[in-house]
Parts: structure tokens; C-alpha cells; sequence
């Protein structure tokens, strides 16, 4: 362990003595049409911008660079589908020609560099060609998960304004059928822009009619179309879109880089994981989300690696111990998944019975991220596979590990409930609204010195502004995470909560206040807040408070139901907004402001202190009887 730690300190130590050589030796990794002239260049973007110069494109460095290496009949994605009881290998050659021939299909609808393409598939290996051959075009994809809504949808499509979007007719749920064309149309239909093409994979589980003069069949439009070669684009061009809940208004697009993306992305996987060319990786996501983006798809195809592509769930697809038979089928050295995941097969099988009837040995290690990892997950885990189970902390922002325990390095000790110390390229200070560090083990705003590393957004698409107000304003010479937490006297980083109206179900970020749009949008609700309490499966859960409108007669069972049939039908299952409850009034302060923070605490048992702004301490009790109720 002391060895490890060494090793970890050494390589923190370098990167702090000179960071852009430190970042010089790590694109040394990547296949550079134009090597760039400088790492960093701080007088460009918003708080500048890395390997500006240089040219590459990242499909190239994904794919085709294995294969010219030889490496083409390795396995590049293992789709492992225990919705349809479908597996399938692809190997680098086998991606190589799917990949640059959907890129022609692309281009031949007038798909260009620079052009946006949004992606709307569920997890088969079509969603990873999609994106791969954005790349190969030097255009921009915008993955939106399948689980959203029209609504949610429409606004993407309004604000990516894509060319193209490519989908599918339907994805698969354990016990249903989600059909997305029906989505599509909808989200198309409210919004302004109007994408000239859309290509659809036609799953035999609910094949769709095709709109005539827009929409095609995917495969056959790749089938027909000539394989195209990958465009060369600058190391600052846009490669992606990832849209996340903004606390109000419209959603921000996360916008990532190519060079830094690549750079970043390729050096975290032996860096961080521990893995090499040739090492099965599996990211237990989905395309979606950023771990999807970063780690089913981009990352261990960068590094050479196989990585599992998996359409199913940790329990129900059939049982909870359905990870440990991908692992041990496909002899994954490293699962990555969300606390959630854990906790839910936890619950099935608590004893690990499912568990030991699969051949773990080739299993190296288990990494959890997306939400804050509860020690007790933590234990249990390490107990039953006798593997280190590490809790590491990004965000969608970053791309990848802003803390964590790393496998490259040597292992050192973890401690349960921590996310451990910061990766080479991160500052990371505990800030109090003075913008001063806080000594080491106080509680304050995490948050990390500028510049950000390479990889991490450095702008918001179309939006600089909104960058500098979301994320540099709070802490001048800083981005603030939003997370609240404390560094311990031996440097560990835990996060303790967010600042914000974010919550995180089941690894998912998602705005309170666009549910409480949603809420206020019903006839009978006059005014209402929403909260998130914590769950002890999916981290956290929306509860919502509504005030009705006098004069409503109405059933106050009937009014909830319409809540959350809304909510779902608005911003989708993920969500999971299944508790609504009808108050008399809403705790507020003297100005007007709703007591969210307050009433998080009392939903959660956790000790609080009423606000000396409150304007009628009487309501406060009124409500934390409903809440308590609520919570039992």
C-alpha cells in the first residue's frame, strides 16, 4: 500500500511541477494528423483551451488506428442483451466498416464537419456507430436518452437544431415495449427546427412506419452507402453535446473538445482503471449519460480495449445476478456502475447467493461513481467479492475522475465514504462564500482551480455567458462543482451534498425545478416545490409539495395521481416521481423564498435549525407532520 500511495504522490507531484508537460507526455498517446505546438494556450475560449493547433480525429484513434495496428479481429463491443437473449462480438474490422460506412450514409444527407446529429437509440451496438461516425465526419452528436419525453427531446432538437437524428423504432424495458417514433414525431412536432432526415433502426420488437421524404431505414441507408474517410478537425472542435438539467430555463448543452477529449479519456483508462489494450471493460450505463459517453464507448476504444455494451438491468434481466454472469461470460477485469445498481442487487441478494455461482477471478476491480457512494455499499461489496470496490467522484461536466483511487498508480487505502484524492490535473479546494479555503476537514464549496484539465467542458454550446454564470461566477479564479464537502488531514475528498436544485436518482442528475414546471402546469395547483430525500436504493428521490387553488373539490388521491402521470409523461420515468403530497401553505422566508434546504433536512431526519428569515414558523410544523407521513 505504501508503494502505491508513492506512486500516486510522485505522478501528482510531476503533473503539479509543469502541468502542459506533464499533458505533452500524455497526448504522446494519441495519433495527431498535426501535433499541437502548445499543450495550453490560456488566452483562448473562456478560460483557454488545450493542444490548440492540432489535428486529429477521434474516430481514427478509436478505431482505425487498432486495425492498422493489426489489431482487427480483436473484440471491439460486446453486446450483451438479456432483453432480446441476444450476444454479439464486434471486432475492430467489423466497426471499422460499420462505422465509416454509416458515416457515408451521413454524409450523403448532407452531414458536415461542424454539423450537430442527435442520437436517440437505446443500448445496442447501432448508438455506438451513430456517434463513432459523427466523429469520422468532424460532426457534433447529442445523445439524448432514451428515456426522456417529447418535451425533453423537443428542446434539444430546438437547441442542437441537427441535421439528422438517427433512432430506432423502440426500446426495451423489463416486462414492455417503448415505442420511440411515436417520441420522435412528438418532439419534432414541438419543436421550431425541423431536422431534414431521420434514420431508424427497425427493431423487430415493434418495427415503425417510415414518414415518407424523412425517414429511412438505418441499416439499409448504411448497407447502400460508400464507406467515407475520417475529416481531419481542430484539437478545440466541438466532438459532442450533452445536454444536463439546468436549475431553470432551457437545458445545458455540455460541450467537449476532441483533442482534450481524447488526450484525457485515453490516459484515464490505464491511469485510473488499471486496463490496456486488449482488457474487456465494462461501464454498466448507458449511451445517454456521460459514463456512457466516456467509458462504454470513447475511452476503452481509445486505449484498444473490449468494451461490453449491455442491454438489461442489474436485477429483473432475470435476476440480481446478472452483472456477475456478464462478468464472468465475458471475463470483464473492471466493472463500472452506480451505487444504485449495487444497492439494488444488495437488496435481492444480500447473502451474495447469486453472486457465487460465477467465476470472478478474472474481475480486478469494481469502481462506483455517480452519485455518493453509502459506506455500508461499500463494505458489503469488498466482503463478498474479496476485490477492491473503489468510489470515484466526476461530473457530466468533467468527462472523467476529478477524485478517486487509482489502479495505474498502485492502490492506496480507501476510505469508506470518500471519493478519494484528486486525479493529476485537478486542483480541487474547499472554498467558504468568501471564496478563502477552509481548513482540512471542514465542510464548504468543492471546487477546482483553473485552469480546468483537458477533457472537461470549456464552454456551454452557444452559451459562454452561461457558462460564467453557472459555473466561474460563484468562485472567481474557480469552477464550482455545486457539491458541497470537506479534504481530510490525509487529502481525501468526500462529498457530502449538492449547492443547488439538483438532485441524483439513481446516478441520473435532474432538476428539481423543471418538475416543479411541471407541477405548476396543472389547473388545480397554485404553488408547489419539489425536494429531493434520500432513498436507500436510488440515492435520492423527488418528493413534491403542491398548494391548490381555493375552490378545488377535487379529490386530493386524484390531483397527486394527475402530478405524477404529468411528471412522467413530461421528463420521463428517470425521473421517478412517484410521491406528491397537497399542503395548506409553503414555508417561506420573510422575501419569499421557499425553504427547500429546510425541508430536504426534515424529509431526511437529519437535525435542522428554523431559519431566523422564516415568516411563519407555524407552517414549518403544519408541513413536517405531511412530510413525515410522507417518509414513512
Amino acid at each position: 500500500m505504501a508503494e502505491g500511495a508513492t506512486r500516486y504522490d510522485e505522478t501528482f507531484a510531476a503533473w503539479r511541477r509543469d502541468p502542459p508537460a506533464w499533458w505533452r507526455a500524455a497526448a504522446s498517446g494519441i495519433s495527431w494528423d498535426t501535433p499541437p505546438a502548445r499543450a495550453f494556450d490560456p488566452s483562448l475560449g473562456v478560460y483557454g483551451r488545450w493542444f490548440p493547433g492540432g489535428r486529429l480525429n477521434t474516430c481514427f484513434n478509436a478505431v482505425d488506428r487498432h486495425v492498422a495496428a493489426g489489431h482487427g479481429d480483436r473484440a471491439a463491443i460486446i453486446w450483451d442483451s438479456p432483453m432480446t437473449g441476444q450476444v454479439e462480438t464486434i471486432t475492430y474490422a467489423r466497426l471499422l466498416d460499420r462505422v465509416s460506412r454509416l458515416a457515408g450514409a451521413l454524409a450523403a444527407r448532407g452531414v458536415a464537419r461542424g454539423d450537430r446529429v442527435v442520437i436517440y437509440m437505446p443500448m445496442v451496438p447501432e448508438a455506438a456507430v451513430a456517434m463513432l461516425a459523427c466523429a469520422r465526419l468532424g460532426a457534433v452528436h447529442s445523445v439524448v436518452f432514451g428515456g426522456f419525453a417529447a418535451a425533453e427531446l423537443a428542446a434539444r432538437i430546438a437547441d442542437a437544431k441537427p441535421r439528422a437524428i438517427v433512432t430506432a423504432s423502440c426500446g426495451l424495458e423489463p416486462g414492455r415495449v417503448v415505442k420511440y417514433k411515436p417520441l420522435i414525431d412528438a418532439a419534432i412536432a414541438l419543436s421550431p427546427h425541423k431536422p431534414s432526415s431521420v434514420l431508424i433502426l427497425q427493431r423487430p420488437q415493434s418495427p415503425c412506419d417510415l414518414m415518407p421524404g424523412r425517414d429511412e431505414d438505418l441499416l439499409e441507408a448504411e448497407a447502400a452507402a460508400a464507406p467515407h474517410p475520417c475529416v481531419s478537425v481542430e484539437a478545440t472542435d466541438p466532438l459532442y453535446i450533452l445536454y444536463t438539467s439546468g436549475t431553470t430555463g432551457a437545458p445545458k448543452g455540455i460541450l467537449r473538445d476532441n483533442g482534450g477529449h481524447a488526450v484525457a479519456l485515453n490516459n484515464s483508462m490505464s491511469m485510473v482503471y488499471g486496463v490496456n489494450a486488449g482488457d474487456v471493460f465494462w461501464a454498466a450505463s448507458d449511451v445517454g449519460w456521460v459514463v456512457g459517453h466516456s467509458y462504454i464507448v470513447y475511452a476503452p476504444l481509445l486505449a484498444g480495449c473490449t468494451t461490453v455494451l449491455f442491454e438489461g438491468k442489474p436485477i429483473g434481466t432475470p435476476d440480481a445476478g446478472t452483472f456477475w454472469r456478464v462478468c464472468a461470460q465475458h471475463g470483464v477485469r473492471v466493472l463500472f456502475t452506480a451505487p444504485t445498481a449495487i444497492r439494488a442487487i444488495k437488496k435481492e441478494d444480500p447473502e451474495g447467493a447469486l453472486l457465487k455461482r460465477h467465476d470472478l477471478s478474472r474481475l480486478d476491480a469494481l469502481y462506483l461513481a455517480g452519485e455518493r457512494c453509502d459506506p455500508d455499499t461499500i463494505t458489503w461489496s469488498q466482503r463478498l467479492l474479496g476485490k477492491p470496490v473503489v468510489d470515484h467522484w466526476w461530473q457530466t461536466e468533467t468527462g472523467w475522475t476529478i477524485t478517486g483511487n487509482f489502479r495505474g498508480l498502485g492502490l492506496f487505502p480507501t476510505k469508506p465514504g470518500s471519493g478519494g484524492k484528486p486525479a493529476p490535473g485537478y486542483d480541487v479546494v474547499v472554498l467558504d462564500e468568501s471564496n478563502q479555503e477552509v481548513p482540512r476537514g471542514q465542510i464548504g464549496s468543492l471546487a477546482i482551480r483553473l485552469p480546468l484539465p483537458p477533457s472537461c467542458l470549456p464552454t456551454l454550446f452557444n452559451a459562454d455567458n452561461r457558462f460564467r454564470d453557472a459555473y466561474l461566477s460563484a468562485h472567481p479564479g474557480y469552477y464550482s462543482t455545486a457539491d458541497a464537502g470537506m479534504i481530510d488531514a490525509d487529502g481525501y475528498v468526500s462529498v457530502m451534498s449538492r449547492t443547488d436544485d439538483i438532485i441524483n436518482v439513481a446516478g441520473h442528475r435532474l432538476s428539481t425545478g423543471a418538475m416543479e414546471e411541471v407541477l405548476a402546469a396543472h389547473p388545480d395547483v397554485a404553488e408547489c416545490a419539489v425536494v429531493g430525500v434520500r432513498d436507500t436504493l436510488k440515492g435520492q428521490v423527488p418528493l413534491g409539495l403542491v398548494v391548490l387553488k381555493s375552490g378545488v373539490t377535487r379529490a386530493d388521491a386524484e390531483i397527486t395521481a394527475d402530478l405524477i402521470a404529468m411528471v412522467r409523461d413530461r421528463i420521463g420515468p428517470v425521473a421517478a416521481f412517484k410521491e406528491a403530497r397537497v399542503v395548506a401553505r409553503l414555508p417561506k422566508t420573510r422575501s419569499g423564498k421557499i425553504l427547500r434546504a429546510t425541508l430536504r433536512k426534515i424529509a431526511d431526519g437529519d437535525d435542522y435549525v428554523v431559519p431566523p428569515t422564516i415568516d411563519d414558523p407555524a407552517i414549518l410544523e403544519e408541513v413536517t407532520s405531511v412530510l413525515k407521513a410522507a417518509m414513512r
